[in-house]
């Protein structure tokens, strides 16, 4: 299939898109308004004092983190006494929940009209979540850095068609992904940004990427911090990606069975086998009631992922993989607690780089096997205070293979023969990390003081081959042909270390100032750096509804040990041919690194406005920038002798700006999240992953800077969670931004006129998933179990994910492989 997208057809195209953008949010607005002006208007207050007790008696909380959540939902901060206050509280039942760094306590509470209830709340140790889980909720609050979590409730309601739990980032603003299928968070690369599950790195050290694979059931909460001010954060230029998982139930067990029934492949009206598998199995609860509990999730994923422009039966990529979770929580006292947990993720990848001018003879075969664990222990010694400690140890190893050994050769239009390159990389990490928080100190406000450091020691061995590849003219007549040195084998240990500091200080009840200092070293760079970090947090007005944020920060990044030894991989020889196939000039390139290797850099800054308008709608207007220096860039050079050198250096920089506002409302049945982002992601566009990654392009042409391939200049998005008649629980997700950009090149893959000049068609898409609870009849019992179905570009928008850029095609400025309308059902069954 091929569609061309005339210009004045472009035009109105937008038109109407920026009209189908206006009537959702008019019918928001309407909605929002109806339901205030039929709202009950008889409120009550709620007051009370966070405590905790131990052995020397009790004593009250300050900064604890309070949330009351029924037919609305408010949050507040304990002041120096312990004190917190929600005024004018719909009339209701609610639940309250209150947090502390490693306490928690909750409690319900009936609000009556016209009057005042006091409720004090207790806090007990911890026992049933990680500590990163509760300084994140404590940090939402009392920080400056943007921050949006994607909470249990909507990972399971939200239309998901990979059913992985980064899948649900994008309904984060600012978060999009790009065209390579990767996730780029706030305006960074997919190596630039961290990856944690529960507060460990999960990145792959070759790479940079995130490198491991959970069962979606596991997940309690994801949650993105755009240019993370607290010093703990590291090793990163964008933001975090940090997810927290379940624990196991102390008092009884739990066992859900899903996904049981597989997938038919469709083709042409016939079933012609199977397009997807994967059965989930989740198991908890207590191994020793009240003392230790354990969780235990499997998944067997088969995908075939169809490249909808291609033969019916020449058009999947094919996945299998095998994704484990076990871990156990234990409570050793009131004081200390512990998790260990053990994640195992080999998978397999048919035809990786399948689109619709590589058909799947040219594509690679990517294995991957890994695990990793982890063990972190906490002991609360005071009432604010913890010491954690932890320590994780990953393999990763990855082997790229191709299907044929034929030459490889680019046309204009297709590609044929085996895929040249060939990998086999083996890693593995180890990392301890202390933190400790000290009890909160009085001197002129409350001082809340973290110190901690991280030891790690990386190992990567790997190995390179790669056979010639042939550029060939629309005639079928062979231009250009890159042959390589022979194939080499290469290893490189780092070892890290990092120390931070931070306060919060908060001098009065309405600001908290967040300030630290990290300090890094490698030994790769064999250099140190300094960070310091910043942010204030200031409500405006005394109800606490009107808060101005703002903070500013430096970052370093950690250096993939790949291009660490870039200069030991196979060096080319790039050779232009005659009509008759014969050698008119050769060029050989030497890989060279430019003098020594660096940290990137990046210094961010941001500011916000948060309001909430009425007792329903929260309003937050925000910007934010960051400027990125010492970016790694893939460049040919030319140097004086008989060989030219191709030069990764530190010589990029890159640039992101985020203007956002965001609303969220909260009706008794139904929140309705809407947000529009203007941003521009700018700079160097020779990365060198895509020379240098899983699947590299075998053209290096000259850098040039433009627009990033990811840049979305202007996103909507809207969601929302509605409790429909019939116990019916509605999420629909309609996601709206500009195409992404592309280059025009010829048949040598030189590109004509600027980079990124040229953009896709807008994309639109409106996502939906219900779901229902239902109990089937068994042995005399009823079985529980949630059914539904999810459908994706339910109004079968042209979204196409190819354009064919090569000016010397007949099919030049065509785009394909449109991302059909799809149907999945969903079947969980609750034991």
């Amino acid at each position: 299939m091929k569609h061309k997208v005339p210009i004045h057809e472009v035009a109105d195209c937008q038109i109407r898109t920026i009209a189908r953008t206006i009537l959702p949010v008019l019918l928001i607005c309407f909605t929002a308004l109806c339901t205030l002006n039929g709202q009950n208007s008889q409120t009550g207050n709620l007051s009370g004092t966070v405590v905790v007790a131990d052995s020397s008696g009790t004593s009250v909380i300050p900064g604890a983190k309070v949330v009351l959540s029924g037919h609305v939902s408010l949050e507040a901060v304990t002041d120096q006494a312990g004190n917190f206050h929600f005024s004018n509280v719909p009339v209701g039942t609610y639940k309250l929940i209150a947090s502390s760094p490693g306490l928690e306590g909750e409690s319900s509470v009936e609000i009556p009209a016209n009057a005042s209830v006091e409720l004090p709340i207790e806090l007990k140790p911890t026992e049933l979540k990680t500590d990163v889980t509760v300084q994140d909720t404590y940090q939402d609050v009392k920080t400056a850095a943007p921050s949006e979590t994607v909470q249990e409730k909507t990972i399971e309601a939200a239309p998901n068609v990979n059913e992985r739990f980064e899948s649900v980032l994008p309904l984060v603003p600012g978060v999009v992904r790009g065209p390579d299928g990767r996730l780029n968070l706030k305006g960074a690369r997919a190596n630039q940004n961290a990856a944690l599950v529960n507060s460990a790195n999960v990145t792959d050290p070759a790479t940079g990427n995130m490198a491991i694979n959970l069962p979606i059931d596991v997940v309690s909460s994801v949650q993105v911090i755009s240019n993370p001010y607290d010093p703990q954060y590291g090793k990163l230029t964008g933001a975090v990606s940090t997810a927290e998982t379940k624990t196991g139930d102390f008092e009884k067990f739990h066992f859900t069975v899903q996904n049981i029934l597989p997938r038919a492949r469709s083709r042409g009206g016939s079933i012609v086998g199977v397009g997807g598998a994967t059965p989930r199995m989740t198991v908890s609860g207590p191994l020793w009631k009240d003392h230790v509990s354990f969780l235990q999730s499997i998944e067997y994923r088969f995908l075939r992922t169809p490249v909808n422009s291609l033969p019916p039966m020449q058009r999947d990529t094919k996945l299998e993989g095998f994704n484990s979770y076990s871990q156990a929580d234990i409570n050793i006292s009131p004081k200390q607690t512990a998790t260990v947990s053990l994640a195992v993720y080999p998978q397999k990848l048919d035809y990786l780089g399948l689109n619709t001018f590589t058909p799947q003879e040219a594509t690679a075969d990517l294995h991957q096997r890994g695990f990793q664990t982890y063990g972190q222990h906490r002991y609360v010694f005071a009432s604010d205070s913890m010491l954690t400690s932890q320590f994780t140890y990953k393999v990763f190893d990855v082997d790229v293979t191709a299907p044929t050994e034929n030459p490889f050769e680019l046309w204009p239009d297709t590609a044929h023969g085996g895929f040249f390159n060939r990998q086999a990389r083996r890693t593995n990490r180890a990392d301890w990390q202390e933190s400790v928080q000290f009890p909160g100190k009085q001197f002129i406000g409350t001082h809340q003081v973290k110190v901690g450091f991280d030891l790690t020691y990386s190992d990567f061995d790997g190995r390179q081959a790669s056979l010639p590849v042939t550029l060939m003219d629309v005639n079928g007549k062979a231009v250009e042909r890159i042959s390589f040195s022979s194939a080499t084998s290469f290893d490189k240990h780092q070892d890290e270390s990092s120390i931070f500091a931070s306060d919060q200080w908060t001098p009065n009840p309405r600001i908290s100032i967040s300030y630290g200092l990290r300090f890094d070293q490698d030994t790769v760079t064999d250099s140190a750096h300094l960070a310091p970090r910043g942010g204030i947090l200031i409500a405006l007005t005394k109800d606490g509804k009107t808060l101005l944020k703002g903070g500013g920060g430096m970052f370093y990044d950690r250096v993939p040990l790949v291009f660490a030894t870039f200069d030991r991989t196979p060096y080319r020889t790039v050779s232009m041919l005659a009509a008759d196939g014969s050698v008119t000039s050769s060029t050989v390139y030497v890989n060279r690194i430019n003098g020594d290797l660096d940290n990137p850099r990046s210094t961010a800054w941001n500011v916000a406005l948060e309001r909430q308008l009425l007792a329903k709608l929260n309003l937050r207007l925000a910007y934010e920038q960051r400027n990125t220096s010492r970016n790694f860039v893939l460049s040919p050079a030319t140097t004086a002798g008989s060989t030219d050198t191709m030069l990764l250096s530190n010589g990029g920089h890159d640039t992101y700006r985020e203007f956002q506002i965001a609303g969220r409302y909260n009706a008794e049945r139904y929140a309705v999240n809407a947000s529009y982002t203007r941003s521009r992601a700018y700079g160097d566009l020779n990365d060198p992953f895509l020379f240098l990654g899983n699947y590299p392009q075998a053209v290096i042409q000259p850098n040039q800077r433009g627009r990033l391939s990811f840049d979305a200049p202007n996103r909507f998005v809207f969601w929302g969670e509605v409790n429909a008649p019939w116990k019916l629980t509605l999420m629909p997700v309609y996601d709206l931004h500009t195409g992404f950009p592309y280059s025009v090149m010829d048949e040598y893959r030189q590109y004509i006129g600027p980079r990124n000049e040229k953009r896709y068609p807008w994309f639109e898409s409106f996502d939906l998933q219900v779901l229902r609870p239902i109990s089937i009849p068994m042995r005399g019992k009823r079985l529980r179990a949630r059914a539904g179905i999810a459908v994706f570009n339910l109004f079968n928008h042209f979204n196409p994910r190819d354009v064919q850029n090569n000016m010397t095609s007949s099919n030049f400025g065509n785009f394909y492989n449109d991302a059909w309308r799809e149907y999945r059902g969903k079947l969980v069954f609750q034991f």
